[in-house]
């Protein structure tokens, strides 16, 4: 039995986080394939822009203004596409941050504001989706990790941590989600050419475009695979080095992003352990 795919007859696309980055991006390519896709962000203006750059496709967008860190906004978002617009067919769970933690100069706010909004925010939407989809029998999700979520990385204990519960999150739902006929995906980018990742200070290789991530993460959605990633050959290589030993991952990401031999964000060199430490 095939899992189900939302198709635009089927009823409403919700992206949360589509003001900017992947979300925007997406937002524009589904409702050019004929979706109507409502689409949740803090900024008003910024989706009012987008809605209107969308008018001339071959489906529409619909403005839901709402806080993803506000369950009750989230709450209020699901009810006017019920009650307004119609059915949900799918639910892409897009609504993130980045924000670089340096161990050196630690802020409780950085790990704060990322839980609030990487992790509970999907959670926020994804109860009030779950439930909708599950009077009707049949649904599609989508939540947007990253390929950060696959093992530690430099200035990413904020970000990585909430990467990697969402790919726990998405994997563990899967078994109770098949038995209800909702489909649940994965969607695990590498580096993004975003505004999260201009505060990145890790080198980024096979940069992807917010439309060149959209068509990756559209044709994702159509397929039977759980995990959408990309691009393919560094996603394969960063869940490759994770099977390696400690002993082995900490160095080969040390060489290769170079950051042993940085100075820390209090301008010093970081200590080089003695050999008997």
């Amino acid at each position: 039995m095939r899992d189900f795919i939302a198709r635009p007859e089927h009823g409403i696309v919700w992206i949360s986080g589509a003001s900017s980055g992947i979300g925007r991006a997406l937002a524009l390519r589904l409702a050019g394939e004929g979706y109507k896709v409502a689409v949740t962000a803090k900024s008003h203006e910024k989706l009012v822009e987008l809605q209107a750059e969308a008018s001339g496709l071959d489906g529409s967008i619909v403005v839901l203004d709402g806080d993803v860190t506000d369950a009750e906004d989230m709450e209020h978002a699901m009810a006017s596409i019920e009650y307004e617009h119609g059915t949900l067919a799918m639910a892409i769970l897009n609504a993130g941050i980045y924000l670089p933690v340096h161990a050196e100069d630690l802020h409780r706010a950085d790990f704060e504001k990322s839980f609030a909004i990487n992790l509970s925010g999907v959670v926020n939407c994804l109860l009030p989706a779950i439930r909708h989809m599950k009077a009707k029998g049949q649904g599609q999700i989508a939540i947007v990790s990253s390929v950060s979520g696959y093992g530690g990385l430099p200035t990413g204990a904020a970000y990585g941590a909430t990467k990697a519960a969402l790919i726990n999150m998405a994997e563990s739902l899967k078994f109770d989600l098949d038995k209800l006929g909702i489909r649940i995906q994965l969607v695990s980018p590498g580096f993004i050419d975003s505004p999260a990742t201009g505060k990145s200070a890790l080198p980024m290789p096979a940069l992807v475009s917010p439309e060149a991530a959209a068509r990756q993460i559209a044709a994702g959605l159509k397929s039977q695979a759980f995990e959408i990633t990309f691009p393919g050959r560094f996603t394969t290589m960063l869940k490759l080095a994770r099977l390696l030993p400690y002993g082995a991952y900490f160095p080969l990401v040390n060489r290769l992003t170079g950051w042993r031999e940085r100075p820390s964000s209090t301008g010093h060199h970081p200590a080089t352990p003695h050999p008997a430490e």
